[in-house]
């Protein structure tokens, strides 16, 4: 009996931890200064997304944020870059974008920006040119725009509706 009661609890604990680290691709952004600061430009990506010394590098440009400039007060930017390194990609590996991320990543390199991943230029090499660069869209950097569940952490290819092309069928 107690056997069974064990058997129990751990594949419940199982399912726990596979229902919460498989239901959504990267952990959902959780700041609310981040949102504020960083969302009030653009989509504010999951920290998930890029591992920390990508975000350290990001957050070291400020004034040269992808052409604006984008410094934040001392305290902003400590609080942020701490939320960044927390919750970055090697922190976040029970999520299968953040671990696939990753492990992409050839050691040394760091990363620019999301889009330039090598797991996230793979993922989207098979859509054309002319689906990406419509004002609708505008470029990779845009998730909202194709991935309609991307700001709580879901990029699965069944949520995907790129403007003007409809559904994502692969």
């Amino acid at each position: 009996m107690k056997y069974l009661i064990f058997l129990a609890i751990v594949i419940n604990s199982l399912f726990a931890e596979s229902h919460t680290s498989t239901s959504t691709d990267v952990a959902p952004v959780n700041n609310q200064l981040y949102i504020k600061e960083c969302g009030s430009c653009h989509f504010p990506y999951q920290p998930g997304l890029l591992p920390a010394n990508a975000w350290n590098k990001m957050m070291t440009n400020l004034d040269k944020h992808f052409g604006s400039d984008a410094t934040l007060a001392p305290e902003d930017f400590q609080t942020l870059s701490k939320y960044l390194n927390d919750n970055s990609a090697e922190k976040n590996m029970q999520y299968k974008r953040s671990n696939r991320i990753v492990s992409s990543i050839p050691a040394g390199q760091i990363p620019d920006s999301i889009s330039t991943t090598p797991y996230m230029v793979q993922k989207h090499r098979e859509l054309r040119k002319s689906m990406i660069t419509q004002p609708e869209v505008k470029g990779l950097f845009n998730c909202m725009a194709c991935h309609t569940t991307a700001d709580k952490g879901i990029y699965s290819e069944r949520d995907i509706k790129i403007p003007n092309f409809g559904r994502w069928e692969d």
